[in-house]
C-alpha cells in the first residue's frame, strides 16, 4: 500500500508545494492586517517608555523645535506661505498647453525657450516633486529638452518666494547668490542637456516643424500683468527691515504698505477686466480691506488677511456665465496648500528638533556639523550638494534647515551649494525624472547639478566665507 504524506492542508502529493505555501498565505492573510496594527501600537508604546524625557540635550531639542515653529507661524506664513500658493494656482490655471508650445517647443527661439524656463521660477511656489507634473507636461506636449530642464531645476530653485526668504532670513548676500547662481544653472545645465543629446533634439525639431500654429485663450501680456501684480504684493508685504536708516532700502520698507495696496488695487482691476470677476464684488471686497486698515492701522496683516479671505470667497462664487476658470484657481491653490503645508510644518519641526535655532543647539552637536560641512573645502561643499540632491525638501524647509546649520557651525560655501542642489533634486524627485527622460538623461542631470553646485560653493565661500 502507497502511503501519502499528510499535511495539515492536505495530501502533499495533490496539493504541490505551490499549493502548499498558497494555503499558508491564504491562512496567514487574516492577520496581516492585524500584524501592522501591532507594529504600530508597539513601535509607539517602546517609544513612550524608553523617550529620554530629563535629559538636558532631548528636552532642549523639543524646546528649540517648537521655538522654531512658533518663530516661522508668525513671520512668514501670512504674508509668504499664502500668496504664494494662489500664484502657484494661478500657474497651473491660466499658463495654457499652448503657450508652452509656443514659447518652450523645440522650434520655439531658443533665446525665448530658455529666458522663459529660466525665470518661471520665479513665479512658483513649488517643490521638487510638485514640480514633476507640470515638467512631465510640457516635456511630453513638445517643450524642448534644454528649455524643459531648464524649467525642471528654475522651479523649485528659484521661487520668488525662496528667494525672499532666503534673503530675510539668511542675508541678502545670501539669497542674491542663490537668485543669480540658480538662474545661471538653468541656463547651463538646458544648453548642456541639449548639446549632449543634441541628435534626439533635432528629431524632435524635425517632427514639430509640421504642427500647426498652437492657439491661446488669453494673450501673454495680460497673464504678464495678473503674475506681476501677485509677485509684486508678495515681494513688498515681506520686504525686510533694514539694519540701518537713510537708505533706499529703509525708504521701501517705510512704504512697503502703500506699495502693497497699490499693488492689489492693480490686482482686483484685473480681476474685474480680464477674468470675469464683477466690479460690484470687487468693490464689495475693497470697502471691508479699506474698514479693516482703518480700524487697526498699526496691524497692516488684518486688511491683509481680510483681502485674502475675500478672493477666496469671490473664486468660489457660483458663476454659470464661466468657465470656471476662478474656481479652479481656488481649487489648485488650496491643493497646493493642502500638500505643502504639513510637509513644511513637519520640516520645521524637525530642523528645530535636530538643529535647533542659530546660536542654539537641537540633538545634533554642533561640532558634528562643523566636522562635516564646516570651513570651504572641495570636500565640505561636495558633501553638502551630495548630501542635498538626495534629500527631500518640501518648499521652503530648506530656509529653518541651513539656519539652523549655519548656527551650528556650516560654512557659508557649503550652505550655498546645499541651497543649489536640495530644493531642485531628491531621491523621489530622480525616480519620477527617470520615467520621463530615461536613466541616462537623468544621471547627467544630477551630475550637472552636483557638481556645479559644490563649485559655486567653493567661490562663494571664498569671498564670503
Amino acid at each position: 500500500m502507497k502511503l501519502t504524506h499528510q499535511t495539515p492542508l492536505g495530501p502533499a502529493s495533490k496539493l504541490g508545494v505551490p499549493g502548499l505555501f498558497g494555503g499558508l498565505r491564504d491562512n496567514l492573510a487574516p492577520w496581516k492586517n492585524e500584524g501592522k496594527a501591532l507594529a504600530v501600537i508597539s513601535s509607539v508604546f517602546v517609544l513612550l517608555y524608553f523617550i529620554p524625557l530629563g535629559n538636558t540635550r532631548f528636552d532642549n531639542a523639543v524646546m528649540e523645535s517648537l521655538y522654531l515653529a512658533q518663530w516661522y507661524a508668525r513671520e512668514h506664513v501670512l504674508l509668504c506661505l499664502i500668496p504664494a500658493f494662489f500664484i502657484a494656482g494661478g500657474v497651473s490655471v491660466f499658463v495654457s498647453q499652448a503657450s508652452v508650445m509656443k514659447y518652450l517647443g523645440a522650434n520655439a527661439p531658443k533665446g525665448l525657450a530658455y529666458g522663459v524656463a529660466a525665470v518661471s521660477g520665479s513665479i512658483l511656489a513649488v517643490c521638487s516633486c510638485t514640480i514633476l507634473p507640470l515638467f512631465a507636461g510640457i516635456y511630453r506636449m513638445g517643450a524642448g529638452l534644454g528649455p524643459a530642464v531648464a524649467f525642471l531645476y528654475s522651479g523649485p530653485a528659484i521661487s520668488i518666494l525662496a528667494i525672499v526668504l532666503t534673503a530675510s532670513v539668511l542675508g541678502p548676500e545670501m539669497g542674491l547668490a542663490r537668485a543669480i547662481g540658480a538662474i545661471g544653472f538653468s541656463l547651463v545645465i538646458g544648453v548642456l542637456m541639449h548639446l549632449i543629446f543634441r541628435s534626439e533634439e533635432q528629431a524632435k525639431q524635425q517632427a514639430q516643424a509640421i504642427l500647426p500654429e498652437p492657439e491661446v485663450k488669453r494673450p501673454l501680456w495680460q497673464n504678464a500683468f495678473y503674475f506681476a501684480a501677485m509677485v509684486g504684493i508678495l515681494v513688498f508685504a515681506n520686504w525686510g527691515r533694514p539694519q540701518t536708516g537713510g537708505t533706499l532700502w529703509s525708504a521701501i520698507y517705510d512704504a512697503r504698505w502703500s506699495v502693497t495696496a497699490g499693488l492689489a488695487l492693480v490686482l482686483s482691476l484685473i480681476l474685474v477686466r480680464w477674468f470675469g470677476v464683477h466690479w460690484s464684488e470687487m468693490a464689495a471686497l475693497g470697502g471691508l480691506v479699506a474698514a479693516a486698515a482703518l480700524l487697526t492701522p498699526q496691524t497692516p496683516t488684518v486688511p491683509f488677511v481680510v483681502g485674502v479671505v475675500g478672493l477666496a470667497w469671490l473664486l468660489n462664487r457660483p458663476r454659470p456665465d464661466s468657465d470656471g476658470e476662478l474656481n479652479e484657481w481656488w481649487q489648485q491653490s488650496w491643493g497646493f496648500a493642502k500638500q505643502i503645508m504639513p510637509l513644511l510644518f513637519w520640516g520645521v519641526l524637525i530642523s528645530g528638533f535636530l538643529l535647533g535655532r542659530p546660536g542654539q543647539e537641537g540633538l545634533i552637536p554642533s561640532t558634528w556639523v562643523v566636522w562635516a560641512v564646516g570651513g570651504n573645502s572641495l570636500l565640505s561643499n561636495f558633501i553638502a550638494s551630495f548630501l542635498g540632491a538626495f534629500m527631500y525638501f518640501a518648499t521652503l524647509t530648506e530656509v529653518p534647515i541651513l539656519q539652523g546649520l549655519l548656527g551650528s557651525g556650516m560654512g557659508k560655501g557649503p550652505a550655498l551649494a546645499l541651497l543649489l542642489s536640495g530644493p531642485a533634486l531628491s531621491l523621489p524627485n530622480m525616480l519620477v525624472i527617470r520615467s520621463v527622460l530615461g536613466t541616462q538623461k537623468t544621471v547627467v542631470f544630477v551630475a550637472l547639478v552636483v557638481v556645479m553646485a559644490t563649485l559655486s560653493g567653493l567661490v562663494y565661500g571664498a569671498f564670503f566665507g
